[in-house]
């Protein structure tokens, strides 16, 4: 019986807390909804080009993301190994291969919805800004900001729990490991130049009648 009341209380301890948006709080989550508003606007009138999306995005994902933190984290222990230079080229790369990224999946959402909780929760020691994505289609995703004491975005959350940086730490390991801070910023580049160069999905051509 002690058992199963200590699995109890462990449980109830991990649930995420929701609290209602405090004055410290509301900084992030209007944060956020500037970058949806960004993400909505870019798309209001269909998909349209990639280089276009990229455009409209670029200046608020400048001013949401922490992306100095971002690149530290993502690169883990051979950062501090590496030149100013080398971060500060780091940074823009992972900057640069991650807006384009961002704006890539906008296609996925063109006539879709993005909403933001009017709350932050707290996981262990983050705050989270929780969002709900629904595609024209009606599928739903849970997408959470995890915000830094200056109230930027550090990390997003798919579903939970998938990671953007954790996916970005395991991109990065192989050109890290061959070939250092350069390696991992021609990576990054021809990443984003890759996503930018690609053709857009043509859609099927209806069916023919059968003669």
């Amino acid at each position: 019986m002690r058992l199963i009341r200590r699995f109890a209380v462990a449980a109830i301890l991990a649930l995420p807390l929701a609290a209602p948006a405090q004055a410290g709080d509301e900084a992030a989550i209007q944060n956020v909804r500037d970058l949806y508003a960004a993400f909505s606007g870019a798309v209001k009138d269909g998909a349209g080009p990639l280089p276009a999306r990229v455009e409209a995005v670029t200046p608020v994902i400048d001013k949401v993301f922490d992306f100095p933190a971002m690149a530290r984290i993502a690169v883990g222990s051979k950062w501090s190994g590496f030149t100013p230079e080398q971060q500060q080229a780091l940074t823009k790369a992972l900057k640069r291969s991650l807006t384009v990224t961002y704006a890539n999946r906008l296609s996925q959402a063109a006539g879709g919805q993005f909403e933001v909780m009017p709350k932050i929760e707290m996981r262990g020691a983050q705050r989270v800004v929780p969002t709900k994505v629904t595609t024209v289609g009606g599928d739903d995703s849970e997408v959470d900001f995890v915000v830094n004491a200056d109230d930027r975005v550090q990390d997003v959350l798919l579903n939970g729990d998938v990671s953007e940086l954790a996916a970005q730490r395991t991109l990065l390991s192989k050109p890290l490991a061959s070939g250092g801070a350069d390696g991992a910023v021609k990576f990054l580049n021809e990443r984003a130049d890759g996503m930018l160069a690609a053709k857009p999905a043509s859609k099927p051509a209806p069916a023919k009648a059968a003669q």
